[in-house]
C-alpha cells in the first residue's frame, strides 16, 4: 500500500455456494440438454455431492469432473470436434478425447475419487490449525490459506522481542513459496496492536556484557532482514490493526496492502523522543500515503494519528467500531479468501516489483543510520530516561 486503500465489499456466503453449485451442474449438464444415457446410484450420488463445495475447483480440474462424468455415462466421445471460436466447447472435448479407451466403470470409480478428494480438501483447509512456532509472544494460525500472526503479549503492549522478529521473517520466507498459503494476516491480542520494538532488548543484552557496537549492529540487520521480508512477501499482506501501533509495528504497514483499524487504534512513531530515526521504509512510504507536511509532523514531531485521521489520509482501508472489530475484519478477510488467489498476488507483484528496489535501499539507509543512532549519546540518555519514566509511551 503506497496510495490510498479502497475497501472491499462483502458478499453473501450462501449465493457464492449457489452460484458454485449452478456452475458445476452447467458443466456436467448444459442448458436444454436432455439425458439419454443411465447414471449409476452412486454416480449421481457423487454429483450431489459435488454441489456441496463452496468454491469452484480450476479449470483443469472442472475440465477433468466433466470428461470423466462423460465418460462413465456415455463412454467414448460420440460427437464432432466444436468449431475453431467454441473455446470452452472445444476444452471440454479435448478432456474428454483425452480419457477415451477407459472403461464405464473405471471412469465412474475416478470420478468418484476425484469427488471424494475436493470435499476432503475442503474439509481439510476449513480446519483451523494452530502452528506452535516455539516464540513465546505469537499464536499462529493457518485456516483456508489465511495464515495468520498474532502478537501475543499483552503484559508488554505485544512489543517485539529479538526472537519475534526473527520468527515472524522466518515464517514471512517460509510461507511467501508455501502453496497452502494465499494470505498474511498479522493482529494483536487485547488492548494493543503493538508498542513496537522492545527496549528492554538492549537492557537484557547490557546485562550479559554484550559489546555495544555489536549490538547496535546487531540490532540493526535484524530490523533489515525483518523490514526485507515484508517488502519481499508476494502474496496479500493485511494487517487489523485492534489498538495503538507504535514505532516499527507502524511504520511496516505502509507496506501492507489493506489495513484495517479499530476506532480506537492509534499510530505514533516517537523516533524523536527517543533520540533514532525513520525505520520500516517509512522515510518513503510516509511521505506518499499521507503527504509530506503530515509525514513529517508524525515522523519528526511525534504526532500521533487516531483511526479516523489515518483513514482519512490513506493510510488506513476501513476503520471498525472496536465492539464489532473483530467481526468486520473477518467479513473481509472471508471476502478476500475468495478471490483468485493467484490472480491478486500476480497484481500486488506488478504493483510492488517496480518500487521494491526503491524499498530495499531505504531499509538499507534506514538501518544504517539506525545502528550510528543506538550508540549515539542522544538515543543512550532518551531510552535510560525510558526506563526511568512511569509514563512509557
Amino acid at each position: 500500500m503506497l496510495l490510498s486503500r479502497a475497501t472491499l465489499s462483502v458478499t453473501s456466503g450462501a449465493d457464492r455456494r449457489l452460484q458454485v453449485a449452478l456452475n458445476l451442474v452447467k458443466l456436467l449438464l448444459p442448458p436444454n440438454s436432455v439425458r439419454t444415457y443411465a447414471v449409476s446410484a452412486k454416480l449421481e450420488k457423487a454429483a450431489a455431492r459435488l454441489k456441496t463445495l463452496r468454491e469452484e475447483p480450476d479449470n483443469d480440474v472442472k475440465l477433468k469432473i466433466y470428461a470423466l462424468f462423460k465418460q462413465a455415462t456415455i463412454g467414448d466421445v460420440n460427437v464432432p470436434k466444436p468449431g475453431a471460436f467454441d473455446f470452452v466447447g472445444k476444452a471440454k472435448w479435448a478432456a474428454w478425447k483425452e480419457i477415451e479407451g477407459t472403461a464405464k466403470e473405471q471412469a465412474e470409480s475416478q470420478y468418484i475419487d476425484l469427488v471424494d478428494q475436493l470435499l476432503n480438501e475442503q474439509k481439510s483447509s476449513e480446519q483451523v490449525q494452530t502452528m506452535d512456532s516455539g516464540c513465546e509472544g505469537l499464536v499462529i494460525t493457518k485456516q483456508n490459506g489465511v495464515f495468520t500472526v498474532r502478537l501475543n503479549r499483552p503484559s508488554k503492549k505485544n512489543s517485539l522481542s529479538f526472537e519475534m522478529y526473527k520468527e515472524i521473517t522466518r515464517l514471512l520466507k517460509e510461507t511467501a513459496n508455501d502453496s497452502s498459503v494465499n494470505y498474511f494476516v498479522l493482529t494483536g491480542t487485547a488492548d494493543y496492536f503493538s508498542s513496537g520494538n522492545d527496549l528492554g532488548n538492549f537492557s537484557e543484552k547490557l546485562k550479559t556484557g554484550a559489546d555495544l557496537v555489536v549490538m547496535a549492529k546487531e540490532s540493526a540487520d535484524l530490523v533489515k532482514d525483518y523490514i526485507g521480508a515484508f517488502i519481499d512477501f508476494p502474496k496479500p499482506m493485511v494487517a487489523l490493526v485492534n489498538g495503538p501501533s507504535i514505532g516499527v509495528s507502524c511504520t511496516v504497514l505502509g507496506l501492507f496492502d489493506l489495513v484495517y483499524a479499530s476506532d480506537v487504534a492509534t499510530f505514533q512513531t516517537p523516533f524523536s523522543k527517543l533520540g533514532l530515526s525513520p525505520e520500516g521504509c517509512s522515510s518513503v512510504t510516509f511521505p506518499r500515503i499521507l503527504g509530506g507536511p503530515l509525514a513529517a509532523e508524525v515522523l519528526l514531531m511525534n504526532r500521533i494519528l487516531s483511526a479516523a485521521e489515518a483513514k482519512a489520509a490513506g493510510f488506513v482501508t476501513d476503520v471498525f467500531p472496536a465492539a464489532i472489530f473483530e467481526a468486520e475484519c473477518a467479513k473481509r478477510i472471508e471476502y478476500l479468501r475468495k478471490q483468485p488467489p493467484k490472480s491478486l498476488m500476480y497484481s500486488k507483484m506488478l504493483i510492488r516489483n517496480p518500487i521494491k528496489a526503491e524499498l530495499h535501499k531505504a531499509n538499507a539507509d534506514e538501518c544504517r543510520r539506525l545502528e550510528e543512532r543506538f550508540l549515539s549519546d542522544e538515543a543512550i540518555k532518551a531510552v535510560t530516561a525510558f526506563f526511568k519514566s512511569k509514563n512509557k509511551l
